[in-house]
């Protein structure tokens, strides 16, 4: 079981994600200012942190930049009402592995838990690029391009693309693709990763994304 640490001083905020991530099978422990935070992240106990910025006593880019140095491997999703761009890169830059301004989706943030967690437990990345067949994402900076070019994705087109190059020439159900990317068991009525793989198609290339009957897609040359 993954344990998660919420840095968080809203206390609204606070319990409603624990309490989200409890019911997803997480063990999660709650820390409201930023010294005790980065206290808690340095012990190694935790697989991933969720992280304010706006914090009392330790902001929580001074939190970045500590575990950047001491604990570069454990991800970090900062979860801020701050959305400008320069406070989006500076957290990307300072090691943040996922960035998402309030008021957010839950089940975006469960998406982008499972991704991190996954990537941790399988023993790799915490890659910070992934490349196949020519589309390469930067998951620090949310860049995507196609063979040097760059192309603008959506938060939802990112993170499905996300899951694609991570699985290349591996055929992945819809049910799989809901759950990884939308965070919620697979509803045979909806056509939504039918209508994403569409967007990805225009905007990666066509002939990436084949379609596998009876199961769903394949991403690869």
């Amino acid at each position: 079981m993954s344990s998660i640490l919420v840095i968080e001083d809203e206390d609204r905020i606070a319990s409603f994600v624990a309490k989200g991530l409890r019911a997803e099978g997480y063990t999660v422990t709650i820390v409201a200012d930023g010294i005790t935070g980065q206290d808690y992240a340095l012990t190694g106990d935790f697989d991933l942190v969720v992280l304010d910025i706006g914090l009392p006593l330790l902001d929580g880019f001074s939190i970045l930049d500590r575990l950047a140095a001491e604990r570069p491997a454990l991800p970090v999703i900062v979860l801020t009402a701050r959305d400008s761009v320069t406070d989006t890169v500076a957290a990307l830059e300072g090691g943040a592995a996922d960035y998402m301004s309030k008021p957010f989706r839950f089940d975006e943030l469960v998406a982008r838990v499972r991704l991190r967690l996954r990537a941790v437990h399988a023993g790799g990345p915490s890659d910070d690029v992934l490349e196949v067949a020519g589309v390469r994402l930067d998951l620090r900076r949310r860049v995507a391009s196609v063979r040097g070019t760059e192309v603008e994705l959506s938060s939802r087109e990112f993170t499905l693309a996300e899951v694609f190059l991570r699985n290349p020439d591996h055929a992945l159900s819809r049910e799989q693709l809901l759950s990884q990317v939308w965070g919620y068991d697979f509803d045979p009525g909806s056509n939504v990763v039918d209508v994403y793989v569409g967007y990805l198609r225009k905007k990666l290339g066509a002939d990436l994304i084949r379609t596998v009957r009876g199961v769903g897609y394949r991403f690869g040359a």
